[in-house]
């Protein structure tokens, strides 16, 4: 049995806690912008936990980085990874750390070999649902032209936006605004390529396989009618030969000297 390297052992023991606190940013980020009425003190606390579990993700990166066998080589590979560790440090403000945080979450969920496609597609599609919501609410309800005011109208917005219908009732009308629905509609397209190139290979595969066992059983029938064939020639030659070889019995059975012709006794 192949052993698991200390950075594999680090990414499976840290795979749970690290969803556990993505749950507890996700209640941290919406309270606030659910609850306008929500108070200072409850604003800060959300927000520590939103820096907390910022700290969390940034101190596993480096852990990750710590233990990787070769760093260069990381880094390279997990650019999008250091990405959403800097940005929040750089302009902290809370769409960069639901962005990071989601970044950060996706990557790691990748790397679980037990996620499966499907799973993960669902998963992101109603985290974006979610947090596009959330996020275009929170940008939207103090814009003095703005017409997502309330919960149902964000979640509303982010199904016509991420499915890319866009009834236009419900539009964003700030700059970040506009960002978020950029984000949501090249989010929804590639979902949706996914999907579809999901199923599509689901079909192909089934085609080919039923392809392959359809060329199976011709290949058995073919061997089986040429075996007939081989097997009706020759009950063919045997057939033809038995009857010679009576002929011939009978002919050397019944030799006697014909009539007038037999032996004179002297």
């Amino acid at each position: 049995m192949e052993q698991l390297s200390a950075q594999a052992r680090w990414e499976r023991f840290t795979e749970r806690p690290l969803l556990g606190l993505a749950v507890a940013f996700a209640v941290a980020y919406a309270v606030p912008i659910v609850d306008a009425s929500a108070g200072r003190s409850l604003t800060a606390v959300c927000t520590g936990v939103e820096w907390v579990v910022w700290g969390a993700f940034a101190l596993d990166y480096l852990v990750r980085l710590a233990l990787a066998p070769h760093r260069k080589t990381f880094v390279r590979r997990h650019w999008p990874d250091l990405c959403a560790v800097v940005l929040p440090v750089l302009q902290p403000l809370r769409l960069l750390r639901l962005v990071s945080t989601l970044l950060l979450v996706g990557r790691r969920a990748r790397m679980a070999p037990q996620i499966r496609l499907t799973t993960y597609v669902v998963g992101a599609v109603i985290g974006l649902l979610m947090f596009g919501s959330l996020a275009v609410l929170s940008v939207e309800r103090e814009s003095p032209h703005g017409n997502i005011r309330t919960l149902g109208d964000a979640v509303w917005w982010s199904f016509t936006t991420m499915t890319t219908v866009g009834y236009g009732d419900h539009a964003p009308t700030t700059g970040l605004g506009r960002m978020i629905a950029v984000g949501l509609m090249l989010s929804g397209i590639a979902l949706l390529g996914v999907v579809t190139a999901n199923i599509a290979a689901w079909f192909i595969s089934r085609f080919e396989k039923d392809d392959v066992e359809e060329r199976r059983q011709t290949e058995a029938i073919a061997a089986l009618a040429e075996e007939v064939r081989l097997l009706r020639a020759e009950v063919a030659r045997l057939t033809e030969a038995e009857p010679r070889r009576d002929a011939e019995g009978c002919a050397v059975g019944n030799s006697s000297p014909a009539p007038g012709n037999e032996p004179r006794a002297s």
